[in-house]
């Protein structure tokens, strides 16, 4: 059976930062036939629900209060990765925009909306460790 790392928040569960999630109808179909190991780095690295808005200033994770958050991001980042290679998971579907798990875009770090090229933090481990990324985006 294959194996698949998914963002907590498109299955369904709340874990963004307002509570809220981004239940995708299109995951959960694919999501079927497959093993599924839920992520949230932003949870995982100790951060709380809920919590501040944060976005990626720089390289920076900063939250709506100024406040340098990266620590958190990279730390959980750091545990969801040991938690999919122990399962021996290779396909991780993230939810795009996150400044944790984001794979094309990101917001800007302005905290206005606007999106840019770029990549979360757990998404670039990803990356960096030759996972295949599928973006909730994928399935339009």
């Amino acid at each position: 059976m294959v194996k698949v790392g998914v963002s907590a928040c498109l299955v369904g569960k709340n874990t963004k930062y307002n509570r809220g999630n981004n239940y995708n109808n299109k995951v959960m179909d694919y999501l079927k036939d497959k093993e599924v190991f839920l992520i949230c780095p932003e949870i995982a690295g100790g951060l709380s629900i809920p919590r501040l808005s944060s976005e990626i200033v720089n390289d920076t994770v900063m939250n709506t209060n100024g406040e340098d958050v990266t620590s958190y991001f990279v730390a959980g980042a750091n545990k969801m990765m040991a938690y999919l290679k122990e399962n021996g998971v290779s396909i991780v579907i993230l939810k795009e925009n996150s400044p944790s798990c984001g794979y094309r875009h990101i917001y800007d770090g302005t905290f206005s909306g606007k999106l840019i090229n770029g990549s979360g933090i757990f998404a670039r481990l990803a990356i960096k460790e030759g996972f295949k990324i599928i973006s909730e985006k994928d399935f339009e």
